[in-house]
């Protein structure tokens, strides 16, 4: 009988199992070759600095030093001064009996609907004041070098400025004279600003001015042009000097001075509160507006409107203001009403705009060079109307055009704007606006909107440093 080799046996029954576990040994090295984090190591600074711009989603923002004085210690004068001599009654009466020289850090800002409407200096603000571990929610980050910063704000309430001075009543808007506070304090902001080394950096391509107000900063916008303007429209650059009525192009303001590859379109503040989706009601109004009827310019349009309108059912126009008197009747005309007329004023928008969003009645645009906000984010063609103001001044026309929507394409516009109704809020719910911001709010998609002129900023201010000396390069409107 032949004898059994038992260790050969034994070895050819062990190789299946060597087999699976010298297979799985290597499966399980390639896993932690691929999973395991690997320090990577790059050679080239520009292929860091673009890793590291890829991983930061936030525009970095420095705080021009300028004294209080300039911002939140203009609320402290406003609290101690007399009414708007503009308004029937004080909205602010109120608050300003109460106020004490003891004023708080961050005192509140107007109801004054002719000031509150320009208030998007003080939520920006706000946002940058608030504490940086608050802070997770802004697409800004606070440095304290302007030497890190991609921007440097000017905190200048340039709007509560001009407002206090035209409120006062005091005729010295327009005049270069010691008497006209509003032109002191902008001498004053630009003396300081344009002293600093991070001005001259830049000749202020990279500093950002929030100038709401269509007349903040009037008697220094062309030292600012260069810089990147918040703006509510256009419009109040473009205008006619008031001496000037022959429309020669000599008397206005270049076009160099402003343009949406640099500056940005900012929302007003909305003077009306927001009605949600589910508290919609039925609407038996078709087409509303309130508003002053005469204005001057592209507002031309205005009077012409009313004089068409005026009369025909179905529609209502109101003279008058959303002021402390007129805001429940303003809340209950954009509430009932289908659609709210926003024609051109003294400059193309109007607050009227936002406050019939909030209100879910849909916008009538009838503005040929209106500028809005957001675009490219918020598609305002999906709730608004906008019509031709050729069209709008046929007789009879609007009145049919707005009665041919149907009610499916009416209840489409609300749903979407009912989407977008919080993307024009700045009031982040906290006193002073100091406390996190909503991410989806007006804050901070004006930070973002800023942020997409960086690459354009830089290429300015590397174009103005290589000119030789003596050389002078063009301004040139490129404007979309």
């Amino acid at each position: 009988m032949p004898i059994k080799n038992t260790t050969t046996t034994t070895a050819l029954h062990s190789l299946p199992c060597l087999f699976l576990t010298l297979t799985t040994l290597c499966l399980l090295s390639l896993f932690l070759f691929f999973t395991t984090p690997r320090k990577l190591t790059i050679s080239s600074p520009s292929l860091v600095s673009q890793i590291k711009q890829q991983n930061n989603n936030t525009v970095k923002v420095y705080v021009a030093n300028l004294p209080r004085s300039l911002n939140y210690g203009l609320l402290d004068r406003y609290w101690s001064s007399g009414a708007d001599h503009r308004l029937p009654s004080d909205p602010d009466l109120d608050i300003r009996s109460s106020y004490t020289h003891k004023s708080p850090k961050y005192p509140p800002y107007p109801n004054n609907p002719l000031i509150m409407q320009y208030s998007a200096e003080y939520w920006i603000m706000g946002d940058l004041e608030t504490p940086e571990e608050m802070r997770g929610g802004s697409y800004a980050r606070r440095v304290g070098d302007w030497r890190e910063a991609d921007f440097v704000f000017v905190p200048f309430f340039a709007a509560l400025s001009a407002e206090m001075e035209l409120g006062g009543g005091k005729g010295m808007f327009r005049k270069k004279v010691a008497g006209n506070e509003d032109f002191r304090r902008q001498k004053e902001v630009m003396d300081l600003v344009r002293a600093s080394e991070a001005w001259k950096r830049s000749s202020g391509r990279d500093h950002v001015f929030v100038l709401t107000d269509p007349v903040a900063m009037w008697h220094v916008r062309a030292e600012i042009a260069p810089a990147v303007l918040l703006t509510v429209d256009f419009g109040g650059w473009y205008r006619l000097d008031s001496k000037s009525s022959d429309g020669n192009s000599s008397h206005m303001i270049q076009h160099t001075q402003v343009s949406l590859l640099k500056d940005v379109i900012v929302p007003y503040m909305h003077l009306l509160p927001r009605l949600h989706l589910l508290e919609n009601r039925k609407r038996h109004t078709l087409l509303y507006f309130k508003g002053a009827k005469h204005r001057h310019r592209s507002g031309l349009v205005r009077e012409k409107l009313w004089d068409l309108l005026v009369n025909e059912p179905g529609v209502i126009m109101e003279e008058g203001f959303p002021n402390a008197t007129g805001k429940e009747q303003s809340i209950r005309g954009m509430r009932s009403s289908e659609f709210c007329l926003h024609p051109a004023g003294d400059t193309p928008t109007s607050c009227r705009l936002f406050d019939a969003i909030q209100s879910l009645c849909i916008p009538v645009i009838v503005s040929d060079d209106i500028e809005l906000p957001f675009e490219g984010t918020v598609d305002y063609s999906e709730f608004s109307v906008f019509v031709a103001v050729r069209d709008a001044l046929r007789p009879k026309w609007l009145v049919d055009h707005l009665k041919g929507f149907s009610k499916s394409q009416k209840d489409e516009f609300r749903q979407n704007m009912a989407m977008v109704q919080p993307i024009f809020d700045y009031d982040n719910g906290h006193p002073a606006g100091i406390g996190p911001i909503p991410p989806d709010g007006a804050v901070n998609h004006i930070w973002k909107k800023v942020h997409q002129k960086l690459p354009i900023i830089k290429e300015a201010i590397v174009r103005e440093k290589r000119k030789p000396p003596g050389v002078s390069i063009p301004l040139r409107c490129q404007c979309t």
